[in-house]
């Protein structure tokens, strides 16, 4: 199997703009973003995606959603507010497969998505 952009960034060979990173996750900004801030938060570990995981990733599911709370709060927009996606499939939207949480924020998100 081809690796995916994310783990080709992870390997470090595709440059991104990496705002955290701990030895479970990585966080970087998306370079197709969808608002003012948004974040792209991943595992190191190759998992497609939410639906991927297994029970013995449950510390690594935890993990990441904590990376996401740091992020947000260095970047300033956790008392604002911001959301939190994870895309699954082709009808969910999902374009990499390696699991990944959007962070967005610096405007009103809108109810249904889309």
């Amino acid at each position: 199997m081809a690796k995916t952009i994310f783990k080709k960034i992870i390997d470090g060979e595709i440059p991104a703009d990496i705002l955290y990173e701990d030895q479970w996750c990585l966080a970087f900004r998306d370079i197709q973003a969808q608002a003012p801030t948004h974040v792209l938060v991943i595992p190191k570990k190759e998992v497609v995606n939410v639906a991927g995981l297994e029970e013995e990733d449950a510390e690594l599911a935890g993990r990441l959603l904590l990376a996401v709370g740091k992020v947000a709060k260095e970047l300033g927009v956790d008392e604002s507010g911001y959301r939190v996606v994870a895309n699954i499939g082709k009808h969910g939207g999902q374009s990499v497969d390696h699991l990944h949480l959007h962070l967005l924020a610096g405007r009103q998100m809108t109810w249904p998505p889309g």
